[in-house]
């Protein structure tokens, strides 16, 4: 390839090309975690998710931009991706977005983002996108974190596309992007030639793959292409194809002909990996030195990071660290979130006193007050705990020191032949385990996607906090253990720890057995430390807790409402003259329909510590986690006397006794609780995700077998041994 100016393409009109094709694509690509969703969501008005790691986008999205003279293009976000090689259908997106391949439609205009902290390494997949003749704008955004200043003017010469300096998290030059896309799609123009000297014998194979590359994948939205752009363009697609071509890939839309001849010049023995990035990081390091200079060839990458960085990735000190982070965390959500939990479960109970004793006796009556108050209301109570819990994830990830965890777990997660980047959405599973299952996309084999789904339901989701506040709430006394550390707070982070270990040892069982496979390293690039951005964070707040009330509206609710019916009929009557209230309210429920069912269930979760009130509770926790809750409200509010005055729930739980006088349910029984649902699959949802993501029901099914199992054979341990010690 010659190094030169070429004059621009001559293109469309862009109200002629609207006509003709509809609103102007552009599509938005970068490496992963240089700020690209921030500058989606500043140019188009969106709300995507925002993390300070990567693997967040892990599916494009489109949005409106708006352009300065009121006309509209179609925003296209795609995943993150440090170059276009590619080895999974996932990774292909960026390509066929890029490329208008694959049912994508061809981009107008393509923005690159890269982090001004990074240059040389985000111009890698400039290089690659210039290579294949399209027309760019490159965002550099972050600009303020780099203390040596580099020449936009002299990076813009070289490349031959405009540059404009950005930041996605203050807004800073979004509007002189938004006029750098409006300019490049009134007049589009091809970038410069880039004179990358590739060896001989690579060139000769370039050739060779370049006869077989379709027709179809050359194609642009501009009216003139020279035939010296179509045949650079068969050229870098022959170079995508030589490193992205495998026998055990998995990309798809593969032309036969084009997979052969590739495997078949890579068969030679020739690294021709490591060619090209050698040729192509050569004329980076050139480039380099032109914007840079020779003495400031590399800047400095961000001091500040790597200093905080020998304490948080220690081996030791950085594990160490964690956990006391953790420790802070959940003790939080006791001694914050309690307040605010007391004010709602006084509201609840108020509501149902007043609906008592306001309305007349009648079924209406009791199933507004027990089962749409009662068992609705008693899930809604644990919200302020959720929305501190986002709170507090939206501040780690934010500030970057996720990334650290997941690089900290890679050194245990390699010794248990799981993939380093499968911590990523595991992480994402501490929220909800249905993104997180979406998020292995971005892993590059099927094997390593397959086992991080199948084990990521083990990690402590949202819906089992409601669970675990309950039952330690009502069952652990927020005493101090050693007369130092609380022992709510110790007992809630032993439950994250306990689901950490189960994860991690079932990937390391299933990844020998049922998901055989080698290991491949973990590339995980470590983000700089940042403020967390306050807006996006409370924003991501206000979207989760109207998202948990929506669910509690609509699936608790029919739940509920289902389970209130259960535990309601057949009807007793009254008690007559003779028999206690209490007893006859006792048998009554004992004698409903859900009460017959829980008794039937009652052999085979006797040995667990469980009676037939807990598994009803079960019976309904398997269609959402939450529903347990709501059902041990219903269970409590339906055997309740008229005359007595609703109370928490905790304090029903607490107050509960057997014939005997001795309390139901100890703390014993509550640890046996607490393990069957940090295992157990009780999620529809994260079942359905399986399905659609695995396209067959083996896995999903096989998922609920094992850790149904799995569940049932440590609480039984917990259960059984803490008797065997004398615990009672």
């Amino acid at each position: 390839m010659t190094q030169k100016s070429v004059e621009p393409a001559a293109g469309l009109d862009r109200v002629a090309r609207a006509t003709l094709g509809g609103e102007p694509w552009v599509v938005l690509i970068g490496n992963p975690n240089v700020g690209k969703t921030s500058l989606f969501n500043r140019l188009s008005g969106e709300r995507a998710r925002v993390g300070n790691y990567p693997g967040v986008t892990v599916e494009r999205r489109e949005a409106k931009l708006r352009l300065p003279d009121k006309t509209q293009a179609r925003l296209v976000d795609v995943p993150g991706a440090y170059s276009l090689s590619a080895r999974s259908g996932e990774e292909q997106i960026a390509l066929s977005s890029v490329l208008g391949i694959a049912q994508n439609p061809t981009p107008d205009l393509v923005v690159v983002v890269v982090d001004a902290g990074q240059l040389i390494r985000n111009l890698y997949l400039v290089l690659q996108l210039i290579e294949l003749r399209l027309p760019l704008v490159v965002a550099v955004n972050m600009l303020d974190e780099v203390d040596e200043p580099l020449s936009l003017e002299v990076l813009q010469e070289e490349l031959g596309v405009p540059c404009v300096a950005t930041n996605g998290r203050t807004g800073q030059g979004v509007e002189d992007l938004r006029t750098g896309v409006a300019k490049a799609l009134e007049r589009p123009a091809f970038p410069r030639r880039l004179a990358v000297d590739y060896p001989a014998s690579l060139r000769e194979r370039v050739k060779q793959v370049a006869t077989v590359v379709p027709d179809e994948w050359l194609h642009w939205r501009v009216d003139h292409v020279e035939d010296a752009d179509r045949e650079a363009r068969r050229e870098a697609l022959a170079l995508w194809g030589l490193t992205s071509i495998e026998p055990d890939d998995e990309l798809t839309d593969i032309p036969a002909e084009l997979r052969a001849k590739c495997l078949e010049l890579e068969a030679d023995g020739a690294d021709i990996d490591l060619e090209i990035v050698q040729a192509r990081y050569a004329y980076l390091d050139g480039l380099a030195e032109r914007v840079h200079g020779e003495r400031d060839r590399h800047p400095p990458k961000r001091p500040f990071s790597e200093r905080i960085d020998r304490w948080l990735l220690h081996p030791v000190l950085g594990f160490l660290v964690f956990i006391a982070i953790m420790l802070v965390v959940f003790q939080s959500l006791f001694a914050w979130a309690d307040p605010a939990i007391g004010l709602i479960e006084g509201g609840v109970a108020w509501l149902q006193n007043f609906i008592r004793g306001t309305f007349p006796e009648s079924i209406l009556r009791d199933l507004v007050s027990e089962g749409i108050v009662g068992g609705v209301g008693n899930v809604i109570v644990f919200l302020p705990q959720i929305l501190l819990l986002f709170l507090f994830i939206g501040l780690l990830e934010d500030s970057g020191y996720m990334a650290r965890v997941a690089y900290l777990m890679d050194r245990i997660m390699k010794s248990l032949g799981l993939h380093g980047r499968a911590f990523v959405p595991m992480l994402s599973g501490f929220a909800c385990a249905v993104p997180a299952i979406m998020a292995t996309r971005t892993m590059e084999r099927q094997r390593d996607r397959l086992l991080t789904m199948l084990v990521i339901p083990l990690m402590t989701c949202s819906a089992r906090l409601p669970v675990y506040t309950l039952i330690i709430g009502a069952l652990f006394p927020p005493s101090k253990a050693f007369g130092l550390l609380p022992v709510q707070g110790l007992l809630m982070v032993g439950m994250y720890v306990f689901a950490l270990v189960m994860t991690l040892g079932s990937a390391a069982v299933l990844g020998r057995t049922t998901v055989k496979g080698r290991r491949i390293p973990l590339i995980l690039e470590l983000p700089p430390y940042r403020f967390p951005n306050l807006r996006s964070i409370l924003r991501s707040m206000l979207e989760r807790s109207f998202a948990f009330l929506k669910e509690a509206g609509t699936v608790i609710l029919v739940c509920t409402v289902a389970l209130w019916a259960l535990l309601y009929f057949p009807r007793a009557g009254e008690a007559p003259p003779n028999v206690d209230p209490v007893a006859h309210q006792a048998e009554a429920l004992e004698n409903s329909y859900a009460g017959r069912i829980g008794k039937g269930m009652e052999p085979a979760i006797e040995p667990l510590g469980f009676d037939w009130k807990i598994g009803v509770g079960l019976i309904g926790s398997f269609a959402a986690r939450e529903v347990f809750v709501s059902t041990m409200a219903l269970v409590y509010g339906v055997g309740e006397p008229e005359d007595d005055e609703a109370k928490p729930l905790r304090e029903k739980i607490r107050a509960e006794t057997k014939a005997d006088g001795e309390p139901a349910y100890t703390p014993l029984v509550g640890l046996s609780l607490l393990v069957f649902f940090a295992i157990a699959c009780q999620c529809m949802s994260t079942l359905a995700v399986v399905r659609r993501e695995t396209r067959t029901w083996r896995w999903p099914l096989f998922m609920f077998t094992y850790m149904t199992v799995l569940a049932y054979v440590f609480s039984f341990a917990v259960y059984q041994g803490g008797r065997l010690l004398g615990f009672g």
